[in-house]
């Protein structure tokens, strides 16, 4: 990320921002007292912290003269005036509920992963659903102790024939609901299974065969990433296209509304901002959405099945 934030300054920030570099040693405490100095220092826009803890404990701070910040934690939900950068679960869960109500689904169950990311998951892949006029008919938490066979038991006493059952599994592998969903004949050729970008972090399995995901297009940061290497000597990551996003956005900000730009108008611009991520806009509090593909697993692959679905 820092060698990501000195191209971006390379290429865009150059007289336009001063970027001071702080170091949080990966230690929670050490980041949110860093974060706490930089926001009642006279900063006008703080990138980071990466640390969750540290994310989490800003975004219950409060005061007219805090700047925005823009967190590039993992698996942060966002809070007001602290923006989440990465790309979360209930947001690749929306916009694949998104793409499949736009292929027709109508009726869609959440199987949702148990802990305070639940109700996040939900409200927002309900409010997508009512965009295409398609409904979140039923969602049932699950642990991940009972491999979700309870869960997919319930869901059965509780609603016939969805069109598509979504499965947001957390920090745990979606393989044991997977399985235990096989064992009702889901997917079939009625109903489908959406996965999320969460699903991505464990290895292929032949059980996700099927399933529908919407996450970031990995050619997007294509150009960024030669350059990268080229000046680095060592391959990007998607953290390189976050952290190159949110200089290059404080540069474009700044570049074209000057320096106290930085103001809940411009950065919850409904129309979004164009990153080598692809198009993201944050909401009002503090989530970010993205336009992402939307793919189909086959043969162990992702297989693009639309270039851009949405949960906007």
């Amino acid at each position: 990320m820092l060698d990501a934030a000195k191209l971006a300054m390379t290429d865009i920030g150059s007289g336009l921002l001063t970027l001071t570099v702080e170091d949080t040693k990966g230690d929670s405490a050490q980041a949110s007292k860093l974060a706490v100095t930089a926001i009642t220092t006279g900063s006008k826009v703080v990138i980071g912290p990466t640390e969750l803890p540290a994310a989490q404990h800003i975004a219950t701070l409060s005061g007219p003269q805090r700047p925005p910040v823009l967190a590039l934690a993992d698996n942060f939900a966002g809070g007001a005036g602290v923006y989440a950068v990465l790309l979360g679960e209930a947001d690749s869960a929306a916009a694949g509920a998104a793409g499949m109500a736009a292929k027709g689904g109508k009726k869609f169950v959440l199987l949702v992963a148990a802990g305070p990311d639940a109700s996040a998951v939900e409200k927002r892949v309900a409010n997508s659903l009512s965009i295409y006029g398609a409904a979140l008919t039923v969602t049932v938490p699950y642990s991940a102790g009972d491999g979700g066979a309870k869960a997919v038991d319930e869901m059965g006493s509780l609603v016939e024939a969805p069109d598509a059952v979504i499965v947001a599994s957390g920090n745990g592998s979606p393989s044991p609901i997977l399985a235990a969903l096989k064992s009702k004949g889901i997917p079939g050729k009625a109903i489908s299974v959406v996965g999320t970008n969460r699903w991505l972090e464990h290895p292929v399995d032949p059980l996700f065969e099927g399933a529908y995901i919407a996450t970031l297009d990995s050619r997007e940061t294509g150009p960024i990433a030669d350059r990268f290497r080229t000046t680095y000597n060592y391959p990007a990551d998607v953290n390189v296209a976050y952290a190159y996003d949110m200089v290059a956005l404080t540069a474009g900000i700044a570049s074209a509304v000057g320096p106290d730009g930085f103001s809940k108008k411009v950065l919850e611009n409904p129309n979004g901002f164009r990153g080598s991520t692809g198009l993201f806009r944050f909401r009002a509090d503090g989530s970010s959405e993205r336009s992402m593909p939307f793919y189909r697993i086959e043969k162990g692959a992702l297989k693009l099945v639309a270039k851009s679905t949405s949960g906007f």
